[in-house]
């Protein structure tokens, strides 16, 4: 099953590399979001890649995308401090978070960034006091959109489009800089109609605005590109040709700029996360379920298993006769049940202190991390 996932010299550098090193670590192969990089600037060539720092902002890896000629989408100033740290300009970076402090905003904007977003009218007055003269995407509400994506970002972000026309004219009286129409699909989201209607709905905004002669530039696209888990999706490829379709649909020949935000899409099948079984238990002599226990679990790299949303493929070296098994982590949390209802089969063979290697973990495993819950320390982060 692991080659499906990886090369045969990519599976060999993996286990060569964690032979005796002691679990739980993430290792990251580099080579792969280099490739994850080129596609997407192959298929969107036209598009200013912005790289969300939040899926993994390990050194190498911002390190290696700004070789690349990456752009940074940042969430906070302790990320913006870890771009600037290796040199990357200012100009390439976008505090694309709509929920940040006022003195946050100031901070950002005297270490030079010029390009944040916006969807409450509280924010955009600070960031015209803050930041002014500054250019505003602002964030549209993807609800219904976002519903069909396995990691939903609900009703927390965006605003609907008739607020954000009131926002544009706000930002723009305030001596701002309306500059674009900001999404977000849904992460890991498959169904590719989703960009469709999220940039119909982009572009009634860039009419409504018209009407009042604000000029709209740029579609920010955000991320929501998917990775390879247990369901496999669309090659990358597939995704760009319909997304480039839609665009030139809805606005023919005067597309805008257009600016992505991809984190799970560039690295998350670029992580293997090993780990070693602590426990195998029933609950009863006539259970049929074993419940297998990991030393990682949701509070140290597998947050995104919470709800079963994201279905991890699960490998072990162990052959031969498999059975149903519940998979949980190590802390005294009853919350840290990785999958109970989706029926993972593992060997039967499988003994305390063998290894589970769960593949597709480069993106929101080690960031989601805990600092020491339960004592437990982050998971260290191998680059390759």
């Amino acid at each position: 099953m692991h080659f499906d996932y990886y090369s045969i010299a990519e599976w060999k550098k993996i286990m060569a590399f964690s032979a005796t090193r002691e679990t739980p670590f993430l290792i990251v192969l580099l080579d792969i979001i280099q490739r994850k990089f080129e596609q997407f600037r192959t298929g969107f060539p036209d598009a200013k890649i912005y790289y969300a720092v939040k899926a993994n902002p390990g050194t190498e890896v911002l390190r290696l995308l700004h070789d690349l000629g990456s752009h940074f989408d940042i969430a906070s100033i302790y990320e913006l401090d870890r771009v600037l740290d290796l040199g990357v300009p200012p100009d390439r970076v976008s505090f694309g978070n709509t929920i940040k402090k006022a003195r946050h905003i100031r901070e950002a904007y005297d270490k030079g960034v010029r390009l944040f977003t916006s969807d409450c009218e509280a924010d955009v007055r600070n960031l015209a006091r803050e930041a002014p003269g500054s250019r505003l995407f602002f964030r549209l509400l993807m609800d219904a959109v976002t519903s069909d994506s396995d990691w939903p970002l609900s009703r927390k972000f965006g605003c609907q489009p008739r607020m954000a026309s009131e926002l544009v004219s706000l930002a723009a009286d305030l001596g701002l800089t309306p500059y674009g129409v900001s999404f977000h699909v849904g992460s890991q989201q498959r169904e590719i109609p989703a960009w469709d209607a999220a940039i119909a709905q982009a572009k009634a905004l860039f009419e409504w605005v018209e009407a009042e002669n604000i000029h709209l530039q740029a579609i920010n696209m955000g991320g929501g590109f998917p990775a390879d888990y247990l369901v496999r999706s669309n090659p990358l490829s597939v995704y760009a040709e319909e997304i480039n379709r839609y665009l030139g649909s809805h606005f023919g020949n005067g597309v805008p700029e257009i600016y992505l935000e991809p984190g799970r899409g560039l690295v998350g099948e670029a992580g293997v996360l090993v780990s070693e079984v602590v426990s195998i238990a029933k609950k009863s002599k006539t259970d049929l379920k074993r419940w297998v226990y990991t030393d990682v679990g949701i509070f140290n790299g597998l947050m995104e298993t919470l709800g079963e949303s994201i279905k991890y493929p699960a490998y072990t070296e162990k052959n031969g006769e498999t059975g149903d098994v519940i998979l949980a982590g190590p802390t005294c949390d009853s919350l840290d049940i990785m999958y109970e209802h989706h029926k993972y089969q593992l060997p039967l063979s499988l003994e305390i202190g063998d290894r589970i290697y769960w593949l597709s973990t480069g993106a929101y495993t080690a960031s989601y991390s805990s600092v020491e819950f339960n004592g437990f320390p982050p998971l260290k982060t191998y680059y390759l």
